[in-house]
């Protein structure tokens, strides 16, 4: 059976708010009073008042995250339409696009998507060695995890795909610092960032193995945080406080035997087979009507350094194995021909499942972000190494 039409969503919602918390670690506030915080900041950012708010979409991740029905009874909201998914960057453009359907079905009017994380205030590992129920999953976990051979945590998998990658294309750990070493710079512009501080390429290469052949500084931050970005009808966001940024296209999250989290069909990592990948015409860029070459930045999920490489591959602006000469020479800084996470990324800003780089994406267009502002910045992806992705205009 042929699948069915895409409704065509663009420029039919926009982000009229953005907002977030203090990152930072052991902040000693519970994920509610976080999520209280960045609420406050999005409905102020776009001129509502908390009555007006009658739709939630959150993230939420025991014992990580701020439970969305708790947010909903301790901030004493009333909600028409309200959805809940677990905590992981995998679900962060899909609950905007949940939001943007509900806004344009009519089933709410303004809709807060969110995630609150206190990652330092764990007794126990939430991801990852001794302790954690979910890394300990048989047949694959959270992230492809498989405790049979050791991988019980999220990063053995990310390692799994880096060495797989070096070893098909040659590529090199010091290629790779390219990506940490990009987001260094950018956090370093950012005064909200936590980790300020200069990053050479030898710097990082001299950080110890934490799963090879990936490093410390291959690795994101753990911290405690929370942001949120505010949906509503392009008509309205007209009428709100600050410039509206629409979304002009949206792409789901796949799923099945092909999709290793990590990886992009064809990578053969796990259950996938090996083949020839083409990314072709991705739905996201139809439906905008835009491609690659007309983006003025790209954002991507960067739990690890490896992962923009496999997101740009994925998404078609370089071939398979391009990636390490694509990142080269400051090609991905600011000022270079494709800025990305200019935040900082998970890797220095702070972890938030990439809820703060929607955030930073709202800035960017409305020329918000001093020192780290892209000149003339209208058009902006989120492209997910997962699949998934999201186009942003002015």
């Amino acid at each position: 059976m042929a699948a069915s039409p895409m409704l065509n969503m663009k420029d039919r919602t926009a982000i009229a708010g953005a907002g977030s918390s203090v990152y930072g670690r052991r902040l000693m506030r519970s994920p509610i009073d976080l999520a209280a915080d960045a609420l406050a900041a999005a409905l102020d950012d776009a001129g509502l008042g908390r009555a007006e708010l009658d739709g939630l979409v959150v993230s939420f991740g025991t014992p990580i995250g701020a439970d969305g029905d708790t947010i909903a009874q301790v901030l004493g909201l009333k909600l028409r339409a309200f959805n809940q998914t677990w905590a992981h960057g995998r679900f962060t453009a899909s609950c905007i696009q949940w939001a943007a359907l509900m806004v344009a079905a009519g089933m709410a009017s303004a809709v807060a998507c969110m995630a609150s994380v206190s990652f330092s205030g764990l007794r126990k590992p939430a991801m990852g060695g001794a302790g954690d129920a979910e890394g300990a999953r048989e047949a694959g976990g959270s992230h492809g995890q498989d405790p049979a051979y050791g991988m019980t945590s999220p990063g053995a998998g990310a390692a799994l795909v880096a060495r797989r990658y070096f070893e098909r294309y040659g590529a090199t750990a010091r290629d790779l610092a390219a990506i940490p070493v990009a987001f260094r710079k950018h956090a370093a512009l950012n005064p909200g960032a936590m980790m300020r501080e200069p990053m050479s390429i030898d710097d990082h290469q001299r950080s110890r193995f934490i799963c090879e052949p990936l490093r410390l500084l291959d690795y994101c931050l753990i911290n405690d945080g929370a942001a949120c970005v505010i949906v509503t009808s392009a008509e309205r966001a007209r009428d709100l406080k600050k410039p509206p940024v629409y979304i002009g296209g949206m792409q789901p999250l796949p799923a099945g035997r092909e999709e290793f989290i990590w990886a992009y069909p064809g990578f053969g990592v796990l259950q996938q087979a090996v083949a020839d990948y083409d990314a072709g015409l991705q739905p996201v860029y139809k439906m905008a009507e835009v491609a690659p070459k007309d983006l003025d930045a790209l954002f991507s999920y960067d739990a690890f350094s490896i992962l923009p490489w496999i997101a740009l591959e994925r998404f078609g602006f370089c071939k398979p194995g391009e990636a390490a000469g694509f990142t080269a020479g400051g090609r991905i800084e600011l000022g270079g021909a494709l800025p990305m996470n200019t935040n900082g990324g998970l890797l220095s800003e702070g972890h938030i499942m990439a809820w703060n780089h929607q955030v930073e994406i709202v800035r960017q267009l409305r020329g918000e972000c001093g020192a780290r502002q892209i000149k003339d910045a209208a058009l902006i992806q989120w492209a997910n190494c997962y699949g998934d992705s999201l186009i942003y205009h002015r």
